[in-house]
């Protein structure tokens, strides 16, 4: 009993630390710490990948694209320009695997770098969620002890009430035992 008495002890005690921790640092990220320098300490080349993710992965791009590449289509199959790319169209098809080539590497440098914004948000919700349970243990061992203290404070009122209680039917029966030997006593006078 005494081990697991020690043992829960440490636990609180751990739990304590863990909490106390996690105060601090929320309250770093909340004075603007980590927040605001990782949105400022954007490289040149990590600036560069977002805007070109953001512009190739946009309707825009995608209407754009499609409008040239039908034009170039038209304008090769009617022959109504001289035809500088003919059916196989292998000029068009060299023009997209060097804009695919160079546009993979800007896109997975986007979202690697998103990958781990995301990563620290979600250990930042861990973070968050860890501290919320131990708030909420905290609270349901101050519950519990307000319950401890309100059934000892009901027990001591039903004692307290069940030895007055017992006072009280002593004095009644005293009462009533000098009535009837009262009684008694005027009945023999009588006689």
């Amino acid at each position: 009993m005494a081990d697991a008495q020690a043992l829960k002890q440490d636990l609180h005690d751990a739990e304590e630390r863990l909490l106390v921790e996690l105060r601090d640092l929320r309250r770093g990220v909340r004075k603007g710490g980590k927040a605001a320098r990782s949105a400022d300490t954007l490289t040149f080349g990590q600036k560069i990948a977002d805007i070109v993710a953001a512009t190739m992965g946009s309707w825009p791009f995608i209407i754009i694209q499609s409008a040239i590449l039908l034009v170039w289509i038209v304008l090769n199959v009617t022959a109504y320009i001289q035809r500088w790319d003919p059916y196989p169209f292998i000029l068009l098809n060299l023009a997209l695997s060097f804009q695919a080539a160079y546009a993979a590497p800007f896109i997975m440098m986007s979202q690697n770098r998103q990958q781990d914004i995301d990563r620290k948000e979600a250990e930042s919700d861990h973070q968050i969620n860890v501290k919320a349970e131990l708030e909420i243990e905290l609270l349901h061992q101050k519950i519990d002890q307000l319950r401890e203290r309100e059934v000892l404070m009901m027990t001591q009122a039903i004692s307290d009430l069940t030895a007055l209680l017992t006072k009280k039917q002593a004095r009644a029966r005293k009462t009533a035992a000098g009535a009837a030997s009262a009684g008694r006593a005027g009945r023999a006078a009588a006689k």
